[in-house]
Order: C-alpha cells, then sequence, then structure tokens
C-alpha cells in the first residue's frame, strides 16, 4: 500500500498539495468525481471535506475518533472548514458555523483525563483547510463545487487557549460524570448536558441536544477568531495584559474592579484611568470597562479573548430606584440568511447570537434624573446569559414572524403616529415609517430600524423600502433579569 492509503504524509508534500489547491474551486480539485454523489443526493451534507479528503488527498472518509492524518510522524486532525464574508465586520472573513470536533460520549469521558481524551487528540494538531462560501442562500450540495479553496494552515492552540479548552472540557466531564454518580437512570438527565453547561463553557459548546447525541464543537465566534488570525484580519483586535482562560476568570477580575473603582462618578473614573474627558457619550461606559481591565481601545468587542468568547459589553445606567428605560440594540438582521427556507432556527447565526454569546453589562447609577453622564456612580459588573426557555419562548417567536410576515406576503410600511394620531415627520421633513416587524409592545425581543440618514433606506424586501432593521431587547427586561444576580 502506498503512503496516502495509510493517511500518511510528510509536512512538505502537504504544504506542496495544498498550495496546488490555492485558488482553485473544489470542482476543479475534484479529481476523483466526489461531486458525482450530489446528483443523486443534492442536500448531501460535508461535500466539501469529501473533496479535499478523497479527491485531494486520496483517502475515503471515516467516522474513527482518532486524528484522520500522520504527519512526520504526529497525528493531526484534518478539517475543511467554511468562510464567508461578515456583514458587520468590515467585510472580513468570519466562520460559517462552529466546528464540530467530535462526539461527547458519556460513557467514554467519564474514564478519560484531559491530555488522553478524544477531543484533545483531535485538536491537539491540526490541519484546516478554508473554503470560501460565496453563496447569500443555502445552495445544492452540487454548488460547492464553485467554492474557491482560500487558504490552510497547520494549526496549534496557545497555551491560555489549551488551558480554557482543557477547562471547558473538564466541566463536561465533571458534570456528566456528576449525573451518572447522582440518579440512577441518569440517561434521562443527559438533556441538561447543553442546557445547562453552554452559559459556563467560554470556548466550546455541545450540540445536537440530547436524545441526539450530542458533539464537541469550537464556538463560532472562536473559530472566526482563528480565521481572522490566519488571513491577519486581527490587527485591530488587543491582547489585555493579564490572561482570562474562563468566565470564573473574567467573574473574579469584575469583583476586583468593583472593589478597587465602585463608587466612583464617571468623572472621576476618567481621570484615574487616563481617558478623554470630553467623551462622555453614551458609550463612555464601555471605553472606561476597558481601560479597567488594562486595555486601550474603546469597544469590548476590539479585545480578541471577548470576541473568541462571545462576550458583549453594554453600558447600562440605572436610577436610584433600581429601573432603566433605555433599550438595548443587539445585532442587525442578516435577511439573506432569514428568509433562507433551508435554515433552521436553531443553526442560524440569529439563534447562535442568543445562545453563544453573553452580556457584560457595566453598571452606573445616576443620581437624579438630570444628571449628566459624567455625574453618574460606577456600580459593578453583572454577566448575563440568555436561557434556553427565553431563546425559545421569546426569540424563535421573533425569526418566525419575521419569516412568515415576508412568506405570505403581509410586510407593509406602516406611518408612524404621535400621541394626537397625527403622523410623525422626521428632521428631514419626510413621513416616519417602519415595517410591520415585532415592535417593543410585543415582547421583550423586538425589530427597530436604525441609519445616520433618515432618508436612505438601503434595504428593500417584497418591494417596501427599509432603513437597516436590528434586534433589540427591551430595557425593562434586562433591567427585571439583572436584578436577579448578584454584582460580580
Amino acid at each position: 500500500m502506498s503512503s496516502k492509503e495509510y493517511h500518511t504524509y510528510t509536512k512538505t508534500e502537504l504544504i506542496n498539495i495544498f498550495d496546488e489547491c490555492l485558488n482553485k474551486t473544489l470542482g476543479d480539485v475534484d479529481k476523483n468525481n466526489v461531486f458525482d454523489r450530489t446528483k443523486i443526493n443534492p442536500k448531501i451534507t460535508g461535500i466539501a471535506g469529501d473533496v479535499i479528503e478523497q479527491s485531494v488527498l486520496g483517502y475515503p472518509s471515516d467516522n474513527r475518533q482518532a486524528p484522520d492524518l500522520n504527519v512526520d510522524g504526529e497525528d493531526v486532525e484534518l478539517k475543511t472548514t467554511g468562510i464567508r464574508f461578515s456583514k458587520t465586520d468590515n467585510n472580513q472573513f468570519e466562520a460559517k458555523e462552529p466546528m464540530s470536533i467530535t462526539a461527547v460520549s458519556p460513557d467514554k469521558i467519564v474514564h478519560e483525563e484531559f491530555e488522553d481524551s478524544n477531543f484533545w487528540h483531535k485538536v491537539k494538531k491540526m490541519l484546516l483547510v478554508y473554503y470560501l462560501y460565496l453563496a447569500e442562500h443555502t445552495v445544492p450540495a452540487s454548488e460547492y463545487a464553485n467554492f474557491p479553496v482560500v487558504g490552510y494552515e497547520f494549526h496549534e492552540f496557545s497555551k491560555d487557549e489549551q488551558k480554557a479548552l482543557q477547562r471547558d472540557w473538564q466541566i463536561v466531564h465533571d458534570f456528566i460524570r456528576f449525573l451518572q454518580e447522582t440518579y440512577d437512570d441518569y440517561e434521562k438527565e443527559y438533556p441538561r448536558i447543553s442546557s445547562e453547561l453552554r452559559p459556563k463553557l467560554f470556548l466550546l459548546d455541545t450540540a445536537p441536544k440530547w436524545p441526539n447525541h450530542p458533539r464537541f464543537r469550537l464556538k463560532r465566534s472562536f473559530v472566526t477568531s482563528i480565521v481572522q488570525t490566519y488571513f491577519n484580519e486581527h490587527s485591530e483586535l488587543e491582547q489585555l495584559p493579564e490572561s482570562y482562560t474562563s468566565y470564573a476568570d473574567i467573574d473574579k477580575k469584575c469583583r476586583e474592579l468593583t472593589k478597587r473603582f465602585g463608587g466612583k462618578t464617571v468623572a472621576e473614573l476618567l481621570l484615574d484611568l487616563g481617558v478623554n474627558h470630553h467623551a462622555t457619550n453614551k458609550s463612555i461606559g464601555e471605553r472606561v470597562a476597558v481601560r479597567m481591565f488594562g486595555g486601550k481601545n474603546i469597544k469590548i468587542g476590539k479585545i480578541q479573548i471577548f470576541r473568541e468568547a462571545g462576550i458583549i459589553g453594554k453600558t447600562i445606567t440605572i436610577t436610584k430606584g433600581g429601573s432603566r428605560t433605555e433599550d438595548m440594540k443587539l445585532f442587525p438582521i442578516d435577511f439573506n440568511e432569514l428568509l433562507d427556507p433551508e435554515v433552521e432556527f436553531d443553526n442560524s447565526s440569529f439563534a447562535d447570537f442568543f445562545f453563544n454569546h453573553q452580556l457584560l453589562c457595566i453598571i452606573f447609577e445616576e443620581p437624579t434624573s438630570n444628571s449628566k453622564i459624567e455625574e453618574n456612580i460606577f456600580v459593578g459588573f453583572k454577566r448575563y446569559a440568555f436561557s434556553d426557555d427565553f431563546i425559545n419562548e421569546k426569540v424563535r417567536p421573533v425569526w418566525n414572524s419575521i419569516r412568515k410576515t415576508i412568506f405570505e406576503n403581509r410586510l407593509i410600511d406602516v406611518i408612524r403616529l404621535d400621541k394626537d394620531g397625527h403622523p410623525r415627520i422626521n428632521k428631514n421633513g419626510q413621513v416616519s415609517s417602519a415595517p410591520n416587524f415585532p415592535k417593543s409592545k410585543d415582547g421583550p425581543v423586538f425589530v427597530r430600524g436604525g441609519g445616520k440618514d433618515s432618508a436612505e433606506k438601503p434595504e428593500e424586501i417584497n418591494g417596501v423600502s427599509m432603513y437597516r432593521q436590528y434586534i433589540w431587547l427591551s430595557g425593562k427586561f434586562i433591567t427585571t433579569e439583572l436584578q436577579k444576580l448578584q454584582l460580580l
């Protein structure tokens, strides 16, 4: 048998092989006609990986939990990963989806140590092959033949990333062992693996949910960080002076910062932290928080570890009575995805925001209703994760409502009225209007348009022009939720 039949290569061989693939489409490199299978099964999954394995490297796919390749005597896992252009991040590359690694096998994992686990064997050394998903919607498997191979890398995680992955794996391991030791019929408790552990996992998630056997996955936000680092798109992201490998690390730092800075006004914080005294706009709370952590950027989203873990900074200003009225903007709607009939809610980036992102709330209290921003007092931090119940009962219906309104051709542009029933007029003299998507009166998750120029409506759906549409969260809802949490 040849070395290729044993999946054994030298690194030089693989470099030569994949250098030849760069900027060629998956169809171009499919010398063994793997795409022929799509004629019979147009929805076959994993076709890109099959092409790389079977046509580029010349060996058949398998479902072993062991790494795919032996490279210069070391095990290496091969992962073919789709990337796409981000619509919210300066058109940089982002991961198309989370990266599935290996099965969460309850009867096996409890007998493993991390260093000897199937998971670590799979991710310790990887060969990542990137193809560019150029379609706006889900396409048949045959059309993957048009997607180019745009890069590859031999990837190893940094020491901090290894530690974070180990801590995440250990959380899953210990929880499964707890279930097995606590309950006689412990398999009935396995659905809790994904739902209860999700808020605790830093770089990993597990999906799907039991009774479908879950798999360890690298979060989409983490894969995006890997992708952007490879393509040198992380130059604007900042490394903090201290390392953080779990939410517990971040919580601990938040407690230290609250003890040190709690009770100070914004003006005092600006002076203590050396922040521009004139930068007292609504985003100043986030800028102050970054400085507290030792960073120099103006947004938490520009800090690499926070980006990898899906942590989003939000400033919360409350009254002395603990109330707050301002709603919270979350993310712009990707209508190409939302209107793709092949995309299910659970697999959408819409749902991924709520499943795999957490809010690091920087809380200030205003002394009076007439206080200036610089007079607000820093209270502390709270970290908020969206529950499965909230996602299923409040977020999923919004996704379904938007789709139904458009698919059933019921989308209209509604003129907004003032309290006297007259049309509202924008500053530019135009009548104010908005599409009939879910509003704040309908629930805690709703749609609101926005833009720098009220005369421009760049989105058009079913002939209805509109501003860029965003998902928002009710200020009253998040205030009520945060009241249930202790300060970090």
